[in-house]
C-alpha cells in the first residue's frame, strides 16, 4: 500500500509517500481502506520526536490518528461494524508508526464505529480525536449543562470549533476566544467571540459581568492563568495542553482516548444538525508536505484533511 512515512524524526521536509507493507489484521482489529485522514497538532509533533519518550516508534514511521473510510476486514473480536460499512475512527495505539496517513490502516476496535449519516469521508474524518477530546472535556470533566456561561480558549480551532457545538447543543452560553479575523466564524456557529491576548479578561468580562461557571482551554499559553478572575466560586476548569496549570486550578487534563460510546455520541449530534466539522482545506495524499506546513501555522479555522485515493 501506498503511504505517508518519515524515516527520522523532524518537519513536514522528512515525509514522504512511497509502498509499504499492508498491515496485518489482529483478532480485535478492524482494517479500513482510507478514504481521508484529518491533520491534528499530536500527529506533527510525533513526527518532530516530541513524544518519544511516551510511545515506542515504528520506522518508518506512518503518522496519523484520524481516519475515515471503508472496512475491509474484520478481526473474529469485532461484532459493531461490518465489512463494507462506513466507518470513522481514532486509531491511537500503544504506538506510533502505524497511522492512518495511509491506504490502509488497522484500528482496534475500541477506536471505530460506523460514520455519521449525512457526511462524507473528508467531514468525517475531523471528527474523532478532536470530536471526543472536546466531548470528554466538557461533558465528562466540566459537566456543561443548560444554563451555563463557558469561555473556550481557542474556540476556532480543530477542537475548540467542535467544543463550541456540543456546548451549545447541551444548551449553555459560549463566549470564545480567537483571532479578530475569526469572529466571524464564531459567530455563525453561534458562539459569541472575544480577542485573545493583553486584556481578555476586561474583554470577557463585557460579555459576562458576573464571571464564567467553566473554563475550557484548547490554546494554552496562560489561557487559565487569564481567566482566573472570570471563573466564579466552585467554577470548573479543564485543559488539553496544560495540565500544571490546569491542576493548580483544581481542574483535569484531558489526553483523549478512544470510546466507541463517545464516537456514537458524536454521530447523534451529527444527525441530529447539531454538529458539523469544519473543513479549512484538502490535500491529496502526494502533498502532505504542503498539508502539514498549514496545519502548523496557528491560523486553522477547523481542520486540514488528507485525501486519501482509493
Amino acid at each position: 500500500m501506498r503511504a505517508v512515512v518519515a524515516d527520522e524524526y523532524g518537519g513536514p521536509e522528512v515525509l514522504e509517500v512511497r509502498e509499504v507493507d499492508d498491515p496485518k489484521v489482529g483478532p480485535d482489529d478492524v482494517l479500513v481502506r482510507v478514504g481521508a485522514a484529518s491533520i491534528n497538532p499530536v500527529d506533527y509533533k510525533i513526527v518532530a520526536g516530541k513524544l518519544d519518550g511516551a510511545f515506542p516508534t515504528v520506522w518508518p514511521l506512518v503518522p496519523g490518528w484520524d481516519l475515515a473510510g471503508e472496512v475491509v476486514a474484520i478481526g473474529p473480536a469485532v461484532r459493531h461494524v461490518a465489512v463494507g460499512q462506513q466507518v470513522f475512527g481514532y486509531a491511537r495505539k500503544d504506538l506510533v508508526g502505524t497511522g492512518t496517513w495511509a491506504e490502509l490502516v488497522a484500528v482496534h476496535a475500541r477506536g471505530v464505529a460506523p460514520a455519521p449519516e449525512g457526511l462524507d469521508a473528508v467531514q468525517a474524518s475531523c471528527l474523532p480525536l478532536a470530536g471526543m477530546t472536546a466531548w470528554q472535556a466538557l461533558v465528562e470533566d466540566l459537566d456543561v449543562d443548560a444554563g451555563d456561561t463557558l469561555l473556550i480558549h481557542g474556540a476556532t480551532g480543530g477542537v475548540g470549533h467542535l467544543a463550541t457545538q456540543i456546548a451549545l447543543a447541551r444548551g449553555a452560553r459560549v463566549i470564545g476566544t480567537c483571532s479578530e479575523p475569526s469572529h466571524a466564524f464564531l459567530e455563525e456557529l453561534g458562539g459569541e467571540p472575544v480577542t485573545y491576548g493583553d486584556g481578555v479578561a476586561e474583554r470577557v468580562r463585557e460579555l459576562a459581568p458576573d464571571g464564567v461557571d467553566a473554563v475550557a482551554d484548547f490554546a494554552g499559553a496562560g489561557a487559565l492563568a487569564a481567566s482566573d478572575e472570570l471563573l466564579r466560586t466552585h467554577g470548573r476548569v479543564v485543559s488539553v495542553l496544560d495540565p500544571q496549570a490546569a491542576k493548580e486550578r483544581g481542574g483535569t487534563y484531558v489526553f483523549v482516548r478512544p470510546d466507541v460510546a463517545h464516537l456514537d455520541a458524536l454521530a447523534g449530534l451529527v444527525e441530529a444538525g447539531e454538529l458539523r466539522p469544519r473543513v479549512q482545506s484538502v490535500h491529496d495524499l502526494d502533498a502532505v508536505r504542503e498539508a502539514v506546513t498549514e496545519a502548523k501555522d496557528g491560523k486553522v479555522r477547523g481542520k486540514v484533511v488528507l485525501r486519501v485515493p482509493s
